[in-house]
């Protein structure tokens, strides 16, 4: 079975940026998502198009088709009770904060007692990303998958 719209994909992956490491789901479960429906970076998710179970292959996807381009001017100060992820922010930690559109990752510019002034740029932004990817199984959707817009299961969301 090929992937394509509708189809739940569960698969390995290793992602560097600039040579280094950034993250790698070997020694866990998969990853798996709703193809189609927005859930991974566009290019990632165009490579995968067409792809079968057991496929591996390498991709190179530029910044503009996977978390966009930096912009300078997206900065903003939050009240620091709102940062999650650690008790104590320096420079350069990434934390999530709650918005209206769910939650979002920032990097830590500068903390003040109160008050902390964060970049809204995905900390991978501006980068060209490589994946090694891994495809572990490819299956169709469940109607429920369908409607929530997302895979569920092992990798997938889980209500």
């Amino acid at each position: 079975m090929s992937i394509s719209k509708n189809k739940v994909v569960q698969f390995h992956y290793t992602l560097r940026s600039e040579g280094e490491l950034i993250e790698t789901s070997a020694g866990k479960d998969p990853a798996a998502f709703l193809f189609g429906h927005g859930s991974v970076i566009p290019g990632l998710e165009k490579a995968m198009e067409g792809k079968t179970t057991g496929d591996e292959f390498d991709v190179d996807v530029d910044a503009v088709d996977a978390y966009g381009e930096r912009f300078d001017d997206r900065q903003q100060q939050v009240p620091v009770k709102h940062l999650q992820g650690a008790k104590r922010w320096k420079p350069g930690m990434v934390a999530m904060v709650q918005t209206d559109k769910g939650a979002r990752q920032v990097t830590v510019v500068k903390v003040g007692l109160k008050h902390a002034t964060v970049d809204l740029n995905h900390p991978l932004s501006g980068k060209a990303l490589s994946f090694s990817i891994q495809i572990v199984d490819v299956r169709d959707a469940t109607e429920e998958e369908i409607s929530h817009g997302h895979a569920h299961g092992v990798g997938g969301h889980n209500h």
